[in-house]
Order: C-alpha cells, then structure tokens, then sequence
C-alpha cells in the first residue's frame, strides 16, 4: 500500500536519526540530563530554572546543555512513534492484507515496549542492561521499518527481490552474528569499557591483558545504582571489551563472506547490496580502531552507532534478496 510505504520511508530515516542522537546523548553523558520522564524537572521542555523544592534536583542538578540533548531525542522518538502509530491506524482502516494489520500492530507494541525502555533507562540511572535493550530495541524498529520498505517497494517493481534461497542459511547466520557484536557493543559503551584498552592491536600493551569475565558480564545487579561513569574496576571493564574485539574478528570474517558471496552473484541488485555491506564494513572496523587510536572522540563514536545500524540494514536488504516474493 503506498501510503504505509511512504510512512515507513520517512519514519525509518527517522529512526536513524533517533539511534543517533541517542548514541549523541549517551557518548556526551546527558542521558541523565532530566533526571525525570517523560518531562523534564516536570515540564514539556527544559526550564530556564528549578524551583529549590523540586524534587528532581535531588537527583541531579539541572544542566541545560545535556537537558536539552536529552529532549531532543525524546521529542524525535516521541515523532517516531506517532509515525508508527498512523501506519498501524492505516493498516487496519483501509488494507486489506490481514499480515499487514498483524505487521504493524507489532510493531507499535514495540515502539511502546521502546518508550517504557527509554523510562527505565532513566530512572533505573543508566543500568547496562536497560541501555543494550534500548539500544536493541531502537534497532529492531529501523529493521522492522526498513524490511516494510524493501518487501512493499518490491511489490511495485522497486528494488525486487533476487530470490536468491541458497544465500538465506549464511545470510541469517550473518544477522546473528553482527546482532550479538552489536550487543556487545552497547554492553561496552554502556559499562565505559570503550577505553579499558587504550592501545591497539595489543591492550595495555599486551595481546591478554589481565580480564575479569565473571564481574564483567554480570547483567543485573539490583536497584538503586548510578552507572553514570561505570561502577567496574579496571579487569572487568577489559574483559568486556576484550569480548568486543573478539567478536569484531568474528564479525568481519563472516560479514566479509557473506558480502563476496552476494558481488559474486549474477543479479544486479544482490550485487550492489554486497558492495554496500562491504564498505561498510570496511568503514565499520576503521570506525572502531580510530576509537581507541584516538581516545573515543566523540564524532567518531557517534559515526560508529550509526553505521553499525547502516550495516545491519545492509543485511536485513540481503535476507530480502534471499526470500522470493509471496
């Protein structure tokens, strides 16, 4: 249907935008700038002051700065969501495809499920666990979406898919893979441990530094903790982060194999989607060398959230070309 095609376009280039700017807010260290949801020190937008009595300043005291950047991407998710809810709206007044109405009534349940992980990403104070499934949320929506795009475009004779079968097992394999990388990625960021090893190809100027595994990887450790910073010492943050180099080798060895299968095909648009996913993979692995080279500068770790959602749509276009239309 065009109209749900055309929604979906404009909101999964939103949805893009939103996993950035939520990179954006967390890498600055204002995913605490309003300590409060879904206002801010209970308003719609950030108050010029605080009333001494508010009880949000208890918390934490009001900066502007990353009160503003928090507010920002609630208002953007906030935009999202409302996209995702006319599409479902659309989807049950006027289609009749019943796995359409199915589709996307899941998917504003998502959005939802989304909203309340933005909550508790608040007010359960950055716990890491809280943060990778926001941020796997966020990229389970843009997959969602982008999947809607590629299947309803393919209908009309846009970008049709290659039928491509004998790709699907490696091409899913490929997904798996680059999914647990990037949750381990968000583990990282969400815990500090991006700079736990501040050398590379060696940490700490060895190839196995010393690694706590067991502290590092413990997922839930009970209410009432700011992580604001981190609360691991210094062997449990390398480990996590040791975990995520060993798993971009993984990754890029699989990623990189599945990308040459789909160039070597014959169709043209499996092709042009293996090229992508290859350079943005190559891009991917620079991204998070030029991470530790250059100590975590801020554009560069932004850049490096947004194109994994960039190569995990890459793939997502991949499992399309391997499924023939219905």
């Amino acid at each position: 249907m065009k109209s749900i095609l055309n929604i979906a376009r404009i909101a999964t280039v939103l949805a893009l935008v939103v996993i950035v700017l939520g990179a954006y807010v967390r890498l600055s260290d204002a995913g605490l700038g309003c300590p409060d949801w879904p206002g801010c020190y209970g308003t719609i937008i950030v108050p010029e002051q605080v009333d001494a009595d508010n009880e949000n300043l208890s918390v934490r005291p009001l900066e502007h700065a990353k009160a503003w950047k928090e507010m920002v991407h609630r208002y953007v998710a906030s935009t999202l969501g409302f996209l995702i809810l006319i599409m479902a709206f659309i989807a049950w007044l006027k289609t009749s495809l019943p796995n359409m109405r199915v589709f996307t009534s899941a998917l504003l349940v998502l959005v939802i499920f989304q909203g309340m992980l933005g909550m508790w990403t608040v007010t359960l104070l950055l716990k890491p666990v809280i943060v990778m499934a926001h941020l796997l949320g966020g990229l389970t929506i843009i997959s969602l979406l982008w999947w809607t795009v590629l299947r309803q475009q393919s209908q009309q004779g846009i970008f049709i898919s290659a039928a491509n079968t004998k790709l699907l097992p490696v091409s899913i394999f490929a997904l798996v893979i680059l999914v647990l990388q990037i949750s381990l990625g968000g583990w990282t960021s969400s815990n500090y441990a991006a700079l736990a090893c501040p050398d590379f190809p060696t940490c700490q100027g060895v190839w196995w530094p010393t690694m706590d595994f067991k502290e590092g990887f413990i997922l839930w450790r009970g209410l009432g903790i700011d992580y604001e910073g981190g609360v691991l010492h210094g062997s449990a943050r390398t480990a996590i982060h040791m975990a995520h180099r060993i798993g971009a080798i993984v990754t890029f060895i699989t990623l990189f194999y599945v990308a040459i299968q789909a160039i070597r095909s014959v169709k043209s648009q499996l092709r042009l989607t293996g090229i992508v996913t290859l350079i943005l993979l190559i891009t991917q692995v620079s991204l998070g060398i030029a991470n530790i080279k250059f100590h975590l500068p801020l554009s560069v770790a932004v850049a490096h959230n947004g194109v994994a959602a960039l190569l995990l749509l890459s793939l997502v276009t991949l499992l399309h070309h391997c499924l023939p239309e219905k």
